[in-house]
C-alpha cells in the first residue's frame, strides 16, 4: 500500500531540514516503511497497519508546524517519544492531552520544560515558572487550570497581572473597571478563549468561577479551592509578590510566571519575583521551573530575536566588565 501527504502551504527546505535531516529522523522511527520526500509531496509505503500508526504521528508534526511556524529535530523526538507505548497499546499520547481547544484541537505540553511544569504541578501548590517571551509559561499553566477546573478538583480560576504601566493607578484610564483592566489582561483572556467558549468564559466571569483581576485586587483575600495564575510577576515590586503568596488558602495551586529579562519597574524599585525565588528556593514544597530559548514555540523568529539579545547584552557586560577589571589594574 501507498500514500500520498501533501504539505501545503509548507516550504519543503524548512520542513525536510537542510541536507534532509529532519526527514530522515522521522524515518528512523519508522524503519519498516519506505518514506519519500519530492517537493511538497511524502510518499510512503508498506504494511497498512504501520502506515496508520505513521500518519497519525506524521498529523502531530504537521499539527506542530501549522501551529508554531517552526520545527526542529527536538521536537520530532518529543513528538515520537512515545511511540513504542503507542504501538503496543499504551496510548500515552492521550494520555499527554492536558484539555481539548475549541477547534478540538489537542493542547499539551509541547516542550522538555513545558513537561517538567506538567510534572511537577501534580507534585507540589507553588510552582514558579521563569523564562523568555514565547515559551509557553503562561499558556501551559491556564491549560492546566482549566483541566483542573473540568476535572472539578478546584472551584474556581483566579488570573491576575501587575498593572505596571499605570502604576496601579488605574483611575488614569478611561471607562469603567472592566475596561480600564482589559488591556493589561489581555493575553490571559486570548489563553482561556482558546480553551474555554466564549459564551461558557462569560457564564463563567458572571459568576465568579473565573476570576481575571489587577494584582493590587488581591489585598485581603484568602483564595481557597482554586488555581491562581500570576502573570508578568517580575513586574511585581517585594511587598505586592509577599502579600500574594500569603493569599494562598486550602486545596489552592499558584503557578508564577515571569521573565526577569524584562522588568518594567521604576529603576528605584526591586523585582519581587527575583527576591521571592531567592527566598524560597530549596523549599520542598516550591518548584522553580527554568525556560530557555529551547522552549520557544512561537514564530521561528522569535528564538532568534531574545537569542541575539541575550548575546547582546551578554557581550555588553563583558565589555563593561573588562573595562572594569582593567581600569582597577
Amino acid at each position: 500500500m501507498e500514500k500520498e501527504i501533501y504539505l501545503e502551504g509548507i516550504d519543503p527546505l524548512e520542513f525536510y531540514g537542510v541536507n534532509n535531516v529532519k526527514i530522515d529522523l522521522i524515518k528512523t522511527f519508522f524503519p519498516k516503511l519506505k518514506i519519500t520526500a519530492r517537493g511538497n509531496s511524502v510518499y510512503v509505503r508498506g504494511d497498512d497497519k504501520e502506515i496508520k500508526k505513521y500518519e497519525k504521528k506524521f498529523a502531530l508534526i504537521l499539527d506542530h508546524y501549522y501551529q508554531f511556524n517552526i520545527l526542529t529535530k527536538e521536537i520530532i523526538r518529543q513528538i515520537m517519544d512515545n511511540v513504542f507505548d503507542e504501538l503496543n497499546g499504551n496510548n500515552e499520547v492521550e494520555k499527554d492531552i492536558l484539555v481539548f481547544g475549541n477547534n478540538g484541537k489537542p493542547i499539551r505540553a509541547r516542550t522538555p520544560n513545558q513537561r517538567v511544569l506538567v510534572e511537577q504541578a501534580t507534585k507540589n501548590d507553588l510552582l514558579f515558572a521563569i523564562g523568555p517571551a514565547g515559551t509557553g509559561k503562561t499558556y501551559t499553566a491556564i491549560a492546566l487550570a482549566v483541566k483542573a477546573l473540568k476535572n472539578r478538583e478546584i472551584k474556581r480560576i483566579i488570573l491576575s497581572r501587575p498593572a505596571v504601566e499605570a502604576g496601579e493607578r488605574l483611575g488614569f484610564l478611561p471607562g469603567d473597571l472592566k475596561e480600564k483592566i482589559d488591556p493589561y489582561l489581555q493575553p490571559l483572556y486570548d489563553a482561556l478563549l482558546d480553551m474555554i467558549p466564549a459564551k461558557k468564559v462569560e457564564e463563567f466571569m458572571k459568576d465568579g468561577t473565573i476570576q481575571i483581576a489587577p494584582l493590587a485586587f488581591m489585598r485581603g483575600r484568602t483564595l481557597s479551592n482554586a488555581f491562581v495564575i500570576l502573570d508578568e510577576a517580575q513586574n511585581t515590586t517585594v511587598n505586592q509578590i509577599k502579600m500574594f503568596l500569603t493569599r494562598m488558602g486550602l486545596n489552592t495551586k499558584f503557578i508564577i510566571t515571569g521573565d526577569v529579562t524584562q522588568i518594567d519597574l521604576p529603576s528605584r524599585e526591586s523585582s519581587g519575583l527575583i527576591q521571592a525565588m531567592k527566598i524560597l528556593d530549596g523549599i520542598k514544597a516550591v518548584s522553580i521551573i527554568k525556560f530557555d530559548t529551547k522552549d520557544i514555540v512561537r514564530h521561528k523568529l522569535v528564538r532568534e530575536i531574545v537569542q541575539a539579545y541575550d548575546k547582546y547584552y551578554s557581550d555588553k557586560n563583558g565589555i563593561k566588565n573588562l573595562k572594569k577589571n582593567t581600569k582597577n589594574e
